[in-house]
This record gives structure tokens, C-alpha cells and sequence, in this order.
């Protein structure tokens, strides 16, 4: 029987991508002499190499062996950390992060950009190599003396006998080791039980190893972390000589052919045969998984997907809450033999009970769902780095509230919209550090990413210190698009909700980084379509913050019930103003058969649900009507119902998935009686009332044209 190593690659590639960050983030902060920082990121690449040797995926082993030589000559101080080195660092993770992703989606990926970042690591690490034998032929070379000092290390690796089933191979480790100096290998086989009790995936197997080498007790150690928890290590220097008293088979790794050569045996045959199946099997089933797995796997390593991490804190709050509901369950179940009037005061605290558990319950299952924005946040240091060196700009970025927590859906659909933004910080916001110092800044600017929660939503700040948002200049070009006219007054918000039209832009030169004229008014579609919204806010020559309005969850939505005729619909909760009751003095009709509502300073329109989804409803006069006044993307809009129902939090269900998308429907949900009701789309709602009174004036004006024809 042999072990399906392919049920172990999603934990690989999750814990892999972790590592990528971690090595990421940390070359962005590496400063010479900060050995820590250089210690954590060689760790991070060799457990990647390790890993990936476990599961036979050569191409990112023999790509990260050169990563993490160079980084091993740097923790020696063999090697400065330069500017250049770093950045060649960055390229190499970004390298390895393709390759990584081309196992998760099981294809091939181009590997042009490899080749060439591995050809550069090959040159940095030959000029190492030429440096070191320079300085040993001059005499002066003290760092390659002490490479070449050598120290005989005892090595006695004991594993557990399920080490196999997790998907590791001695053979790889040995491999391993051997990159760092000749090493002799000694397999113990006195464990070995009869033959007909063997189980083949078990090891029974230990082994004592001699290693020559320049390496300290770290390295070796290093070998072996991926199997730290698995196996007795004991390793001790300077090696003793010592003969097991059952003359146990030595074995030499032969680096060449990558493969165990016995050079001399004094063990039972049976024994070493043996020994042979066992490390054969561990071996085989290595080789059979990794050449069969796209066959027998094909969606179990599409890593991330499908999976999310969850703190213990949460799972063990939802046990808690799972044995609430029991034992209110089961109370309510007593209370069902026998029933009397007497028990109705029981029955109703009972009730009131299993209310209050299923409400904690689905919370607590929600909050599995939320993750630390920092998910989405990790990716900018890099992007900002990588944007202020091409523009040639010095710019610090600056996160806040990491941990404020989203639903992972949102997350995920937000990274786009964010890194736009953040693009257009850098590209539209920051200046040069000589614009800057001319006008009595310093030299570097600030861009400041924040997230917090807000009431039921989380808001996402992306500010800036640059110069600001040219108001005159983002009107003149609407002017001269067609946007707006020109003897349009409009406010400071109105204005720079223009740079959201498609097709907008300000920039003097088309770069690869912005001015195309497209990208912010898909910012504001896809922040839309998750129920959120952005304003801008802008002071010439301070700076600019975009602010994101998000949802907590796509999942449940706090919604006001609302009856329209015989129906109930839902408004969510996020995007009501106010509810009033509507005074005649206060309707005024306009052209196109449209009505408005004077509320304060603003004239709203009044759009009747009952005409909107032509059905029939109580009150057909907006005087007898109740008024809901709802806003989306600064628009105001008073929707004329007949009743205000209860507020309650609804699960959604999507139209689109179930029957298909209807204008001014967002969702549906189920009702506690049974019975469905919509959701409705506000931005969706304000742009078919626009439409039906523009063809409405259209059909006027027709009307007055053919009126003025007869008359004449």
C-alpha cells in the first residue's frame, strides 16, 4: 500500500505562499547587519526548497537552492547586503511565487523570466566564488579560511514510524544534507520487525550519519526542521568512534546520481533486503504520486480556494454555542411530553432561549468567515516599493488597523480596487522629492493605508501628502469631454466624483501606470457591486484620501421591511437617510410627469415602487404614502411605500444564481412565514427611474414638436 502524498500539497502551497510574504515583506525592511531578519528569510526559503523536494517539484528546488545560497553567504558575512542584491531577492521571490502558482493551477507557467533571474543569481554567486579565491591566494582571504575549516559532525536521526504517511522521504533529507559537505550514512535495522508483520508504510529504520563540513549545528538543524516534530535528532561533534553491535549497513550519498551506494554490509541478507523494500517504498511512492498527481488530483491543489484559516478562540466559541443549542433542544423536547397549559411560560422562555443560541450561533459562524484585512494590506509595501523606484519618487507607506477584520469574499474582491488606488496615490498624488522640497515638504511623501470599522461596515482609507486633486482641472476636462457644461455649478464632492466617468483622465502623458483614462470607474463599479461606496476628499497641495464603504459580509444584510400592495420588500438598512410621512406642501411636479420632494435644502425625487415593478398598491397618491429616503453615490431618492415593517438581519440569496438578474433586484431572502422577498438594487432603482422620466420628457417633447407643427 503506499501514501497518497498529494492530499499534503494544499497545506505545502498555503504554508509556501505564507512563506513568499513573510520573505517578501522582510527583504523590504532588510538593512545591513539585521541577522535576524536574514536568518527568517533564509528559513523561509529553505523550508520552501524542503518542501518542495518532499513532493519532487525540481524546478523549485533548483531555483530556491540559489536563493538560498546567496542568502546563506549574507547570514556567513561572506556577502554585504546591497540595494542591488535586494532588489535581485525581490525578483527571485516573485520568480518562486510563479512557480508556485503554476502547481497550484497544475499548468506550466513561463518560465522566461525565471531562466533569466536565475542567471543572475548564478553570476552574483560566481562573483562571490572569485572574490573568496582571490582573497585565498593573496593570503588575506579570512572568510574563506573559515569555510574551508571543517568540522566532523555526529548525526543520529531517529523517525517516527508514520513519518511516510506525512509525505517525507529520509532520502531527500540526506540529499539535503549532502549539500553541505560528504556525508556517510549508516542505516539501523535492529527495529525491523518479522517480515510478515511489516506494515509498508511504516519506517523502522534509523540512521547515524558523519558529516565533514563548514556548517555550524543551525544548518544541520535547518535540514531537518520539516520533520523537527517527527523524529529524535541528536547532533554532536567531534564523532566518536563507535560500532553498533549489530554492524549495521553504511551507506554513502552519492551527490551524481542523487542515490544510496552500499559500500560495505555485515548485516543479515534478509535484513538488508529488508531495509531496501522499505526505503524503495518510500521512495517509489514519492516517485508515483508527483508523476500521476494531475490524473488522480486534478482540483485538490487548487490550494486557497476553497480553504481559510480560523483561530481555535472561534472554533471553541462555536462548540460553546453548538452545546447552548443542545441543551436548549433538548429542554424544549421535555417540554413537548405531556404538554399542558402550565407549561407555556416555559415553553415561551425556551423559545426565547433557542432564539437568543441561534442568533449567537449565526454570528459566531459568520465570524469564521472574517480575516485581518492585513491579507489584503501585505501586497502594497511591495507595490509601492517596486513604483516609487521606477517613478523615481522616495515614499513611505504607512499601514493602520491591520487587524480589523472582513469577510474573506469581500477581501478578495477588493484587492483590485485597492491596488488602483494605491497606483493612482503614487502615480497622480505623490510629487518628485524636488516638487516636494520646493514647496516645503520633505522630500519623502506619505501614503497611509487605513481600515476600521464603522456602524455595520468597514471603511478603507487611502490617503496621501501629495498635492492634492486640481479641482479647475478635473472640471475643465469634464467640459471639454462632455461631461457636464460648463455653466454648471457644481460642489467640491460633485467635482471630483467626475474622475470616476469612464474614460476620465487628467494625466499629461499616457505611462504604464496610469493616464489611459480607464481603471477608476471600474474602482467605483466593482466597490459597488459589493454593496459599498467611495468619496474623495481633497486639499490643493495637501493631499487627497479616497474613502471605501464596505459591507462586513456579502452574506447577511440588516435590511427595513417594507409592504408595497401585497408584497414585502427589503431595503438595506445601510442606505436609508430617513422615513417620513409625506406633506403635500412639500410635492412639487416637474417636466417628464416627475415628482419631487423638498426635504430641507434638497429637492428629492420620488420614485413610486408600485410603478417601478407595476404592481398594485394601497396608496396610488404620494400624500396618503409613506416615504423612505434612501442614498446612493450622493443621490437622494424618497421611495414611496405603503407600510414600514420590521428591521431584521436577512440571509441573501442570488438572483442570478437561481433565476437570473433583474433590474432593480439585487437578491431575495426567505422570510420567517416562508415566503420570499426582494431585495432591491438602490443604485439599480435610481438609474430605471432616470431612464423612464428621460423617455418620458423624450415622449413630451415629441408631443409639444407635433403640437407646434399642427398649430402653425
Amino acid at each position: 500500500m503506499s501514501v497518497d502524498l498529494s492530499q499534503f500539497i494544499p497545506s505545502f502551497l498555503e504554508e509556501s505562499f505564507e512563506g513568499l510574504e513573510l520573505m517578501e515583506s522582510s527583504l523590504l525592511n532588510l538593512e545591513q547587519g539585521d541577522d535576524e531578519t536574514i536568518n527568517s528569510i533564509f528559513r523561509a526559503a529553505h523550508s520552501i526548497k524542503g518542501g518542495a523536494g518532499t513532493f519532487g517539484f525540481e524546478h523549485v528546488t533548483e531555483f530556491t537552492h540559489l536563493v538560498e545560497t546567496l542568502l546563506d553567504e549574507m547570514r556567513d558575512g561572506r556577502r554585504e547586503i546591497t540595494q542591488n542584491d535586494v532588489e535581485l531577492l525581490l525578483k527571485s521571490v516573485d520568480c518562486m511565487r510563479l512557480l508556485i502558482e503554476a502547481i497550484r493551477d497544475e499548468q506550466e507557467c513561463d518560465r522566461t523570466e525565471i531562466d533569466e533571474t536565475a542567471k543572475l543569481l548564478t553570476i552574483a554567486l560566481n562573483q562571490t566564488a572569485s572574490v573568496d579565491v582571490d582573497n585565498n591566494e593573496t593570503g588575506s582571504g579570512t572568510t574563506n579560511q573559515q569555510v574551508t575549516q571543517n568540522t566532523l559532525w555526529d548525526i543520529t536521526f531517529i523517525p517516527e514510524h508514520h513519518l511516510v504517511q506525512t509525505g517525507n522521504d529520509p532520502l531527500l533529507l540526506f540529499n539535503a544534507l549532502a549539500d553541505l559537505g560528504p556525508i556517510t550514512v549508516e542505516a539501523n535495522c535492529k527495529d525491523l520487525p518479522p517480515i510478515t508483520d511489516i506494515d509498508p508504510t511504516e519506517l523502522y529504520i534509523s540512521w547515524h550519519l558523519t558529516l565533514d563540513s563548514a556548517a555550524s549545528e543551525e544548518d544541520i538543524r535547518e535540514v531537518f526542521e520539516w520533520v523537527e516534530d517527527e523524529c529524535q535528532l541528536i547532533i554532536s561533534q567531534p564523532v566518536k568512534d563507535q560500532q553498533d553491535s549489530q554492524q549495521p549497513e553504511e551507506i554513502v550519498i552519492d551527490k551524481q546520481g542523487g542515490d544510496f551506494t552500499s559500500v560495505s554490509s555485515a548485516s543479515d541478507s534478509s535484513e538488508q533486503v529488508l531495509a531496501s523494500a522499505v526505503a524503495d517504498n518510500a521512495s517509489s511512492t514519492l516517485e508515483s504520486t508527483t508523476t500521476t498527481k494531475s490524473q488522480k488530483q486534478p482540483s485538490k491543489t487548487k490550494a486557497d480556494v476553497g480553504s481559510i484559516r480560523v483561530g481555535v478562540d472561534k472554533v471553541d466559541s462555536l462548540i460553546n454555542l453548538v452545546g447552548e443549542l443542545v441543551i436548549t433542544q433538548s429542554m424544549l423536547s421535555e417540554l413537548g411530553n405531556d404538554f399542558d397549559l402550565s407549561k407555556i411560560e416555559r415553553l415561551t422562555s425556551g423559545l426565547e432561549q433557542l432564539l437568543q443560541n441561534t442568533k449567537e450561533l449565526q454570528e459566531s459562524v459568520m465570524r469564521i468567515r472574517m480575516l485581518p484585512i492585513s491579507f489584503a494590506f501585505n501586497r502594497f509595501p511591495r507595490l509601492v516599493h517596486d513604483l516609487s523606484n521606477k517613478m523615481n519618487k522616495e515614499i513611505e507607506l504607512v499601514l493602520k488597523g491591520e487587524q480589523t477584520e472582513l469577510d474573506k469574499t469581500v477581501m478578495e474582491q477588493i484587492g483590485d480596487p485597492l491596488t488602483h488606488l494605491v497606483r493612482n496615490a503614487v502615480d497622480h498624488g505623490i510629487e518628485t522629492a524636488e516638487q516636494r522640497l520646493a514647496s516645503g515638504k520633505p522630500a519623502k511623501g506619505v501614503i497611509t493605508l487605513d481600515a476600521y470599522h464603522q456602524g455595520g461596515s468597514i471603511v478603507i482609507e487611502i490617503s496621501d501628502d501629495g498635492s492634492g486633486i486640481n479641482r479647475q482641472a478635473v472640471f475643465d476636462k469634464a467640459v471639454e469631454k462632455g461631461v457636464v457644461d460648463k455653466n454648471t455649478v457644481l460642489n467640491d464632492n460633485q467635482v471630483f466624483d467626475l474622475i470616476f466617468e469612464p474614460g476620465f483622465s487628467t494625466a499629461k502623458e499616457i505611462s504604464d501606470i496610469s493616464g489611459r483614462g480607464v481603471g477608476m470607474d471600474v474602482v467605483k463599479k466593482n466597490i459597488q457591486s459589493l454593496g459599498g461606496r467611495i468619496q474623495v476628499e481633497s486639499e490643493p497641495g495637501k493631499g487627497s484620501t479616497f474613502k471605501v464603504n464596505l459591507p462586513l459580509t456579502l452574506a447577511i444584510l440588516d435590511g427595513q421591511l417594507v409592504r408595497v400592495g401585497s408584497e414585502t420588500y427589503i431595503i438595506p438598512l445601510i442606505t436609508i437617510v430617513e422615513s417620513l410621512q409625506a406633506k403635500p406642501e412639500h410635492i412639487n411636479r416637474v417636466s417628464g410627469d416627475m415628482l419631487l420632494y423638498r426635504l430641507r435644502e434638497d429637492n428629492v425625487p420620488i420614485i413610486p415602487v408600485c410603478k417601478l415593478f407595476n404592481i398594485d398598491a394601497e396608496h396610488q397618491r404620494v400624500e396618503d404614502a409613506l416615504l423612505v429616503v434612501v442614498e446612493s453615490d450622493g443621490q437622494k431618492v424618497g421611495l414611496m411605500v405603503d407600510d414600514l415593517l420590521a428591521q431584521q438581519q436577512v440571509v441573501i440569496k442570488s438572483l442570478q444564481d437561481n433565476y437570473q438578474q433583474v433590474e432593480g433586484i439585487s437578491g431575495a431572502t426567505i422570510l420567517g412565514d416562508g415566503s420570499v422577498a426582494m431585495i432591491l438594487d438602490i443604485p439599480g432603482m435610481i438609474t430605471m427611474a432616470m431612464n423612464n422620466a428621460s423617455q418620458s420628457q423624450q415622449k413630451y417633447g415629441d408631443i409639444a414638436k407635433n403640437l407646434e407643427g399642427v398649430m402653425s
